[in-house]
């Protein structure tokens, strides 16, 4: 899957995901075993991404958050694995 031009994303069915590891695969709508992090370009982008996963399937489990100089959001995918979705403000960053 194409993120963006420098991020590529590869989404595995379980049975090949499998012959990556010996360990366990865990139940991602049970457990979280991670949760992916994507940058955004504008605080717009964040929503519409949001809102794309959303028609696709997914879920948000939880509202928004800006903390001023960031803005954040997230949704679950199909099998539950967490993809949060943020903007920050360059140099916003408070001391």
């Amino acid at each position: 899957m194409i993120i963006s031009e420098d991020i590529f994303v590869m989404l595995l069915v379980e049975k090949f995901f499998q012959t990556f590891t010996e360990k366990q695969i865990c139940d991602a709508t049970r457990s979280t075993e991670a949760m992916i992090a994507l940058s955004c370009a504008s605080r717009a982008e964040v929503d519409v991404m949001v809102r794309k996963a959303v028609a696709a399937g997914g879920t948000t489990p939880r509202k928004p958050v800006d903390h001023g100089f960031m803005y954040s959001h997230g949704y679950e995918d199909l099998d539950g694995h967490i993809w949060e979705v943020f903007y920050m403000e360059p140099g916003g960053i408070p001391d």
